[in-house]
């Protein structure tokens, strides 16, 4: 394994995100980044990002196409979910065309159900601020009030592994994390300068400053 193999940042090929927009997002802060859905280069990455746009069951079809299951699960190295992709840490979700629920990577131990936004339109759609913020280090320099871009209709609820919170008709997750898996409800790539800082601060993190929350 070279030494370039062995510091590469991916995004995980999950075929049905917008990868491309993700990568644009990591390159302009100036790191190099591979889209791929290679086990061994995804084993051997530094860092790994789960992004995502689509539906739980799609999402979780072509992961398993793809036989990552057990490589997502099994990763040490840092691992950042951007919406679908945090969710799809999660146990499970009803994000689906029927309901049903669907089995995902289970990770971090919450489920994801229908977002309850009381009279506010569904999706959740928009700029919305975060309630609270740990003090987790992929947050360093992030505080309540500060404004992240959601597109989503299915959400986490708040748990000891809420990192961020946000209130849409109701509170739920804005951020989960458990070991060396960190996901955001939010898209960072489209949450301008601190959605910027949130993936700066994951991409330079050093793997020992992750926390257990």
């Amino acid at each position: 394994m070279s030494s370039e193999q062995a510091t590469m940042n991916v995004i995980v090929d999950t075929g049905c995100a917008n990868l491309s927009s993700v990568k644009f997002a990591v390159e302009r802060l100036g790191f190099n980044v591979t889209i791929t859905d290679d086990i061994e280069t995804i084993k051997n990455a530094k860092k790994v990002i789960l992004p995502g746009v689509g539906t739980a069951k799609h999402a979780m079809e072509n992961i398993r196409s793809k036989g990552l299951v057990e490589t997502l699960q099994n990763l040490t190295q840092p691992v950042l979910g951007f919406c679908l992709g945090m969710q799809l840490m999660c146990n499970s979700s009803v994000e689906s065309s029927d309901g049903t629920k669907v089995a995902c990577l289970g990770i971090i131990p919450t489920d994801i159900t229908p977002l309850n936004a009381e009279n506010n339109r569904l999706p959740h759609m928009g700029w919305n601020t975060l309630t609270s913020v740990s003090d987790h280090p992929v947050f360093e320099g992030i505080n309540i009030g500060d404004y992240f871009y959601f597109v989503h209709s299915f959400a986490a609820p708040i748990s000891k592994y809420t990192a961020a919170s946000c209130t849409y008709g109701s509170k739920f997750s804005a951020a989960v994390a458990k070991d060396n898996f960190i996901g955001c409800q939010f898209h960072p790539e489209r949450s301008s300068e601190l959605g910027s800082k949130i993936i700066k601060n994951f991409l330079a993190l050093d793997s020992k400053e992750i926390t257990t929350l």
